[in-house]
């Protein structure tokens, strides 16, 4: 495949903007060394790369916005084990001030599930306690009347989170646009590739058809086109990158490509920093 040959050209390319690791098996920062392909690629790339704070799980919030900031990644959408649902103003406001003298932009939060009212209404006043401008969520169909109705209230976007073969609500991206099609077109989709490839969807082609309502990504790799497909460092799986980055410029999406590493919970950053190296190359060299 295209991304087997040319994984590691793509990588030494990573080298002019992102990360690497060191023998210790820890990521390091590298050092910008050519200017004008990072302002060409700037100009050309119209999404930014950010973090599903799932990543970090294992970590606090400290320590999560420390990895995101030393892998290069300046935005973030925060998973509860970061920022509870439950949290105060005065706690939202505390994590908000860390989250910004950290140099980071917190862009939303999830995956949030609403299985109730009440949850519909606790995730949206949570988004706005705390300046999100997306929630990634996966509502009940029923609740769904209750959502469009809050997005038009809120102006806070909703993309619904697929999550593969097993999921009976929100399996691929296709069960997710049937559902909302009709509905606010701030309620759209977050497409996370390793499921809708192990549903034997392709990514491009997904992304291509659902272009209109694609307001997020969680991009990620995995081992197999199928339910028993694991995650893995992204380069390294069956999933085309390269020609899914392709298509996120043909369609001009222009929101969050969100890291959503899965792979050693306890120790991510070396997997971690090789996906966002992996990617930043492959957009340096197609730009």
């Amino acid at each position: 495949m295209f991304e087997r040959q040319t994984r590691r050209q793509f990588i030494r390319m990573a080298a002019a903007a992102t990360v690497s690791l060191s023998a210790t098996g820890a990521a390091t920062r590298l050092l910008a060394q050519n200017e004008p392909s990072q302002t060409k690629l700037a100009a050309k790339i119209p999404f930014n790369l950010g973090l599903a704070s799932y990543s970090l799980r294992k970590f606090n919030l400290d320590q999560t916005l420390a990895m995101t900031k030393r892998v290069g990644l300046k935005y973030i959408a925060f998973k509860s084990f970061h920022l509870p649902l439950e949290s105060t103003q005065a706690e939202i406001q505390e994590s908000i001030a860390k989250v910004k003298e950290a140099g980071l932009e917190l862009y939303g939060g999830g995956v949030i599930y609403m299985n109730t009212q009440d949850e519909v209404n606790r995730a949206f006043d949570y988004a706005k306690a705390a300046g999100m401008k997306i929630i990634i969520g996966a509502p009940q169909h029923e609740l769904l009347p209750l959502v469009n109705k809050k997005v038009q209230e809120y102006n806070i976007k909703l993309a619904i989170h697929n999550h593969g073969p097993g999921d009976k609500i929100y399996p691929t991206p296709a069960s997710a646009y049937e559902k909302i099609k009709d509905l606010d077109k701030r309620i759209g989709l977050c497409d996370d590739i390793g499921h809708t490839q192990r549903s034997g969807v392709n990514p491009s082609q997904s992304a291509t058809e659902f272009a209109d309502r694609l307001l997020d990504v969680h991009i990620k790799d995995v081992s197999q086109a199928t339910a028993k497909g694991g995650g893995v460092e992204v380069g390294r799986g069956v999933i085309d990158i390269p020609g899914y980055l392709r298509t996120l410029i043909k369609v001009g999406y222009k929101g969050v490509l969100a890291f959503e590493y899965e792979k050693d919970a306890d120790d991510p950053l070396p997997g971690l920093a090789e996906s966002v190296g992996y990617v930043k190359g492959v957009m340096a060299a197609i730009s």
